[in-house]
C-alpha cells in the first residue's frame, strides 16, 4: 500500500491527513496528491520517452517524464530524484524545477523538473511493470508527437514556451 500525504492548491501538507493510492476518487476537494516528473535532456539535446507497460492505463502510450507520486514525507524533490533512479536508472546529479501544476479532475499538484545528464544512453534501464521500451529523441520529434502516441502534453507545451522565451 503506498501512502501520501495531502496538500493543498498552494503545494502545502495539509497536516493530519494521509491519502492512500487507489482511493483518489475519494479524495475531498481541495485536497491533492503530490506527483513528480522528470524530462530527461542528454547533453546532446536529445530527449529520453518511456513507453508505458501494455498491462497500464494508456497501454503502450509513450511518455517524456519519469515520475510518479511522492511517498508520505517525501519532499518534491526527494521523489524525483528516487523516481528518475527507479525508472531510468539516471542518478541525476542535478534536477532543476521547471514548472508546478495544479490539476483539480486528478486530485494532483504537480511538480516536474529537468535533469540534463550525460550518461550513456545505452545504459537506461526499465523499471518492470511501468516501461517496456525506451528512445533518444529529437526536440522535434518530441514537439511533434501526437496525443496518440504521448500520453502527456505538459512537456511538450513547456519545450514550446521555452522556445518563446529563448
Amino acid at each position: 500500500m503506498e501512502i501520501w500525504d495531502a496538500y493543498d492548491s498552494d503545494f502545502e501538507i495539509i497536516e493530519g491527513v494521509t491519502l492512500i493510492r487507489g482511493e483518489e476518487a475519494s479524495i475531498p476537494k481541495g485536497m491533492y496528491h503530490l506527483v513528480c516528473g522528470v524530462l530527461v535532456r542528454h547533453t546532446d539535446g536529445s530527449y529520453l520517452i518511456m513507453q508505458r507497460d501494455p498491462r497500464k492505463p494508456y497501454p503502450n502510450m509513450w511518455e517524456a517524464t519519469a515520475g510518479g507520486s511522492a511517498l508520505k514525507g517525501e519532499t518534491p524533490l526527494e521523489a524525483a530524484y528516487r523516481e528518475l533512479k527507479e525508472e531510468t536508472g539516471i542518478e541525476a546529479k542535478e534536477l532543476k524545477e521547471i514548472y508546478r501544476l495544479v490539476k483539480d479532475s486528478t486530485h494532483s499538484c504537480y511538480v516536474e523538473y529537468l535533469c540534463v545528464t550525460d550518461c550513456e544512453k545505452i545504459s537506461v534501464v526499465l523499471q518492470e511493470g511501468e516501461t517496456v521500451a525506451y528512445r533518444w529523441i529529437s526536440e522535434d520529434e518530441l514537439l511533434n508527437m501526437s496525443p496518440e502516441e504521448l500520453l502527456n502534453q505538459r512537456e511538450q507545451e513547456y519545450l514550446r514556451s521555452q522556445s518563446i522565451i529563448s
